[in-house]
């Protein structure tokens, strides 16, 4: 059961009664797992004991030929530790949270006359309020939106508001007042930002109560115009009450709720700010020993909220198991936080409506997720079976090219694995060098670059190489592979057919002859379509932001002498881009600011093609 190597016995009798940390590594000197302990001796203990042992853990005690350990002054300083090298390393055999993204923010700047409300994340550099955190970007554009129509302050960025001279679009459409060229007053502008910070800060009934008195008064003085508007707004506020019927208007709170099966692991993590529900948030840690709910949470919350230096702690934490570790984590987080924080488990009312609801969408999420594994799972070994392989594929990977016309050419590259898309391992190539419409170039380019580095150790080696276009593009692909001497590959060509339907492709395996139709309801099809519309969406997603860049990106930039300044001064008097390129150098001089010698090589810049 043990590596010969090792000799737990005597490791035991030197081992340390105090508290600290223990890393686990196998005989090449990889490290397979970290964990921290309150007695170092009697937690090393337990993986040597004869019988009891899940056979994941067995697996792991089976692999160990060294330890090293670590003692700390208490076990809350072992925590932090065990944090910090989990997050450094990623061992194999520890539960892994892979989204390590701080949560956003709404952001209202406080250096402006007519303040801005945006979406912030990460450091919080400029000066203002940050509202939140929200468990995504899409639940802060929820409330902006919101935001947007009940009180119409500015959300466009500082570079555009500063350049208007006329109300953009938000402003015909009833969403901006239009401060950037002075159609609202600075004291009623302050009067809007005041009741979104209100609904920010989680006062939506202290508004409406507000804005239901202005609306009675502005009723009384006759001015039914200003009434009707305030009469939107509460209409606005009361239906999100409506539907945030969990609203208490107290307590910050995380609740965070664990659902383990033998297929995997969820943590639900719903967020309530000032008594309001900002929206929810779904993890999947990895979780390659068998756990409990309680170890994974016990697992998960340090290294979710000690992990990442923006995420806000609340002050308290509602779990759904419980666990011995948690007053430790408990006392590491108040330390983080500067304050107290509780890790609660029996709750009542609202708190409890919040955990019920925590508890379901982890269970949900959790059976959805593991049903789509299971019908990938099933798509991969329909594949298997349609290609004759010896095993089951663990990876696969697409190529395709897109381009307008030649122009700004990308290569894209997804993989996918019997979980799913492998969005991690995806990759984009800029091609540089080739003949403009050369798609074949295109993808000799793609793939001497990518597999020239899985050569040199850069990279894993795909089961089964997918290339989408027809005989042309396979054979390409074969002739890098023999360039390369990558034998061992499988090549899938997918054509479109005569037809150009899908479930009507021609598939060609290994040989740009060996022509494979497969039925338009095999499972396999459907896989191979997938990855292949996933890479064309990867490739034109990629090639509209590079031409998109190449576009917005003016000529005059880069001319030495032509700075922000300049750039604007010659665009306003010419009136765009185009006049300025039919004027003469003589012309360009007339601009205040621009010499007669800058004006030749503005003008040379902008003829050199």
């Amino acid at each position: 059961m043990t590596n010969p190597v090792f000799d737990p016995k005597a490791f035991l009798a030197a081992a340390s009664n105090k508290p600290g940390v223990y890393r686990m590594f196998d005989a090449q000197g990889e490290l397979l797992y970290v964990g921290k302990a309150k007695s170092l001796k009697k937690r090393l203990a337990s993986y040597f004991r004869k019988t009891g042992l899940s056979p994941k853990t067995e697996a792991l005690v089976a692999r160990i030929a060294q330890i090293d350990t670590t003692i700390t002054a208490n076990e809350t300083e072992a925590l932090l530790l065990e944090q910090s090298l989990i997050k450094a390393s990623r061992p194999p055999y520890n539960i892994l949270l892979r989204d390590d993204k701080s949560y956003p923010y709404v952001f209202l700047s406080s250096n402006d006359d007519f303040p801005r409300l945006g979406l912030h994340r990460g450091t919080k550099r400029a000066k203002g309020r940050y509202f939140g955190p929200y468990p995504s970007a899409g639940a802060i554009r929820e409330s902006l939106a919101l935001l947007q129509k009940a009180f119409m302050v500015r959300q466009c960025e500082d570079s555009y508001y500063r350049n208007r001279t006329r109300p953009c679009l938000q402003y015909q459409i009833k969403r901006c007042k239009a401060p950037c060229v002075g159609l609202v007053d600075q004291a009623e502008y302050a009067e809007d930002v005041r009741h979104s910070v209100m609904f920010l800060e989680g006062r939506s009934n202290t508004l409406a109560t507000e804005l239901n008195e202005a609306m009675e008064q502005a009723s009384m003085a006759l001015n039914f115009e200003r009434a009707a508007e305030l009469r939107d707004q509460i209409a606005l506020l009361r239906r999100v009450q409506d539907q945030q019927s969990m609203d208490t208007e107290q307590g910050d709170v995380d609740i965070v709720a664990a659902q383990v099966t033998p297929g995997g692991a969820c943590v639900h993590v719903v967020m309530v700010r000032q008594g309001r529900v900002l929206g929810t948030k779904n993890h999947f840690p990895r979780v390659p020993i068998e756990q409990s709910a309680g170890e994974v949470l016990a697992a998960f919350l340090p290294q979710y909220y000690l992990g990442a230096a923006e995420r806000e702690v609340p002050p308290e934490i509602i779990v759904n198991a419980e666990h011995e570790d948690f007053a430790v984590i408990a006392q590491a987080l108040s330390q983080a936080r500067g304050c107290n924080l509780v890790i609660s488990h029996r709750v009542r009312g609202n708190r409890k409506r919040w955990l019920t609801l925590a508890e379901s969408n982890a269970q949900q999420s959790l059976a959805s997720l593991l049903a789509n594994r299971q019908h990938i799972q099933a798509r991969f070994e329909s594949l298997q079976e349609a290609l004759d392989l010896d095993e089951v594929p663990t990876r696969l990977e697409c190529y395709d090219i897109s381009h307008s016309s030649g122009e700004a050419t990308v290569a894209s590259c997804v993989v996918f694995g019997p979980e799913g898309p492998l969005k991690s391992d995806y990759r984009r190539f800029n091609i540089e060098g080739v003949t403009a419409g050369d798609d074949y170039a295109a993808m000799r380019q793609a793939l001497t670059r990518r597999f020239g580095r899985i050569k040199d150790g850069e990279g894993k080696m795909p089961d089964i190489l997918l290339v989408d276009g027809g005989k042309g593009q396979m054979k390409m692909a074969l002739e890098v592979m023999q360039e390369l001497a990558i034998h061992d590959l499988t090549l899938l060509g997918v054509a479109k057919g005569v037809t150009r339907k899908a479930g009507m492709e021609t598939l060609y395996l290994n040989d740009p002859h060996n022509e494979l139709v497969l039925p338009g309801h095999s499972p396999a099809l459907h896989l191979i379509q997938h990855i292949r519309d996933e890479a064309h969406r990867f490739a034109i997603t990629g090639h509209r932001a590079r031409r998109g860049k190449a576009r917005t990106t003016s000529s005059l930039e880069g001319i030495a002498g032509v700075g922000p300044k300049r750039r604007r001064e010659l665009l306003k008097h010419f009136g765009g881009l185009q006049e300025l390129k039919r004027a003469s150098a003589a012309e360009v001089a007339k601009v205040p600011g621009v010499s007669k010698k800058l004006a030749e090589q503005i003008y040379a810049a902008l003829h050199s093609d």
